[in-house]
């Protein structure tokens, strides 16, 4: 290649050939020094792909997980689950119906205006548009009065929402729901200025975020430089911030899609933190400091379609589960953690400890008994058994581990695994036995979870358990739903959900997931909480 070439290929695609590390040049530009600044309090992190969009209103993808440095909401879960208030102060609601939100009198935005209740209503409003297309706004504003309407693209106001004075936000709720104001205290919708992000017709208004668009901000951080062709962003302190003084400078976030070359850049300490960084040698090449982290709610298993042949049959759900010993299972997946293996559904919110449910057994003998007792009569008669979901070295050495389980226990050999489980919704559910996928909560409710996971109305059973119904289950969350969240029937109710379900040998359990912190072990106050945000992006330091 000439020179005359090279001086022409684009910084993306020099980035992306790994060029930028292999000659030590700055991302930053080549005047930028890679030394850190103010007695090294620089964040630099490594994002995985060139994102085109930051809008901090997508509720989800790889960009969201960086929304509680640079946006306020209105409360947020500690790394314990407990929440805390941030704009909003105080909430009440007597009746669970009608709520009431009191805002921070000392609340600004990056250019010292305050933030009011209709900023709160506008961020709301704009993140409901369809158009705006966030990914989990349904999870907390779907109960709202006109929420509907508005998702539907027939509205462009939430009229349950009121303002009867700038520091005060009414909502009015289509039925009562005890945990409404935990479905708040998360960065799915973050508070913005709804002068800026929602233009007249209601709509988000485009690169409204963008220093260039003269965007102010409502969290510790503000953005200052976004080159997205480069993959670059950059972040200094917000100094109108209502909270704690940030104690980082300055945040340099690059795109690297390599994963061997971020672990490298990462290793040699040229960067110390990313966005998600999963490779089944992490922990032997960063340390466990790096993915460490606490237990969110939220779990993978292994779910049985129930209406899918051999699954139809309980006997055969029963010796699948039985043959497989479950602590080979983790063990072979997450020998170095991160992750906890897992014996029922519910972690990490109250009622998940001494719940009652019993553990499935590993027993090759009764499992063995229970084949042969099935309506199939042994293993020669079973249908191939397909899994899909196994994308992922850890998940793939789950799979082949379970698929060896069976091969040694039941004599079972046929058996296929697919790496997409999206080709197989709908219809083509059918042709699937076995499904691998996540399930969880964004609040610390057991209810929630288990509505999200084995309610029949819940996606995961009518997709990935064949339509699984219990009535037991569904009464007894449904009656739990009606309790206040403090009230100990709640937990009793959506534990006693759990053991009826258990009873249904439909899922091969795995683990409860850690939110991993993805920093080395000399960046402090990285924790992450089950909305997937640094809980404290304030404290966060360079030791």
């Amino acid at each position: 290649m000439t020179i005359e070439n090279f001086s022409q290929i684009s910084r993306r695609e020099a980035l992306k050939l790994g060029l930028a590390a292999g000659v030590g040049f700055s991302l930053f530009g080549a005047s930028a020094r890679i030394v850190m600044a103010q007695d090294g309090q620089v964040l630099k992190a490594i994002n995985p792909a060139f994102d085109q969009d930051w809008s901090p209103l997508r509720g989800g993808g790889r960009t969201f997980r960086w929304n509680s440095f640079w946006w306020a909401s209105p409360m947020y879960f500690d790394a314990e689950g407990k929440i805390q208030p941030y704009i909003f102060t105080s909430w009440d609601s007597p009746d669970k119906k009608v709520w009431t939100f009191k805002i921070d009198p000392k609340a600004v935005f990056s250019d010292g205006s305050k933030i009011t209740a209709a900023d709160i209503k506008g961020s709301w409003e704009v993140a409901s548009m369809p158009n705006t297309k966030n990914q989990r706004v349904d999870q907390v504003l779907s109960k709202v009065q006109g929420y509907k309407e508005i998702s539907a693209g027939s509205a462009n106001e939430l009229t349950g929402v009121t303002t009867p004075d700038e520091s005060t936000v009414v909502c009015t709720l289509t039925q009562a729901d005890a945990i409404f104001f935990m479905r708040l205290a998360n960065h799915i919708v973050p508070i913005t200025k709804a002068a800026q992000s929602r233009g007249s017709d209601g709509e988000e208004v485009a690169d409204w975020y963008k220093p260039d668009s003269s965007a102010v901000y409502s969290g510790p951080f503000k953005l200052t430089a976004l080159d997205i062709d480069a993959g670059t962003l950059t972040f200094e302190p917000n100094e109108k911030f209502f909270g704690p003084k940030p104690k980082l400078a300055r945040i340099e976030i690059s795109s690297i899609e390599d994963n061997v070359t971020a672990t490298s850049l990462i290793k040699s300490g040229e960067y110390n933190a990313h966005t998600e960084l999963v490779t089944s040698t992490i922990i032997q090449d960063l340390g466990p400091e790096f993915s460490a982290g606490p237990l969110i709610p939220t779990s993978q298993h292994f779910w049985f379609n129930t209406s899918r042949a051999p699954m139809d049959d309980p006997k055969v759900r029963q010796a699948l589960i039985m043959a497989v010993d479950r602590d080979g299972l983790f063990k072979a997946s997450y020998p170095d953690g991160p992750h906890k293996k897992a014996d029922q559904i519910l972690n990490s919110v109250p009622g998940a400890d001494n719940s009652g449910f019993e553990p499935y057994p590993y027993d090759p003998a009764a499992a063995k008994k229970l084949l042969a007792e099935s309506s199939y009569g042994g293993p020669e008669r079973l249908p191939k058994l397909l899994f899909v979901g196994i994308s992922g070295p850890a998940i793939q050495a789950a799979a082949q581990f379970i698929a060896e389980q069976w091969r040694q226990n039941l004599g079972i050999t046929a058996v296929d695994m697919k790496p997409q489980q999206d080709a197989y919704a709908g219809p083509d559910q059918n042709s699937v036995q076995i499904f691998r996928d996540d399930v969880g909560t964004r609040v610390p409710d057991a209810v929630s979870y288990l509505a999200g996971s084995i309610a029949s109305t819940s996606s995961n059973a009518q997709n990935k358990l064949g339509g699984y119904k219990n009535d037991k289950v569904d009464s007894l969350l449904a009656e739990a739903a009606t309790k206040a969240a403090d009230d100990p029937d709640r937990v009793k109710l959506a534990q006693e959900a759990q053991k009826a379900f258990r009873d249904d040998w439909a899922f091969l359990p795995w683990y409860s997931q850690a939110m991993s912190r993805w920093a080395t072990k000399d960046v402090k106050a990285m924790e992450k909480n089950l909305d997937w945000q640094v809980v404290a992006p304030w404290d966060v330091s360079i030791g």
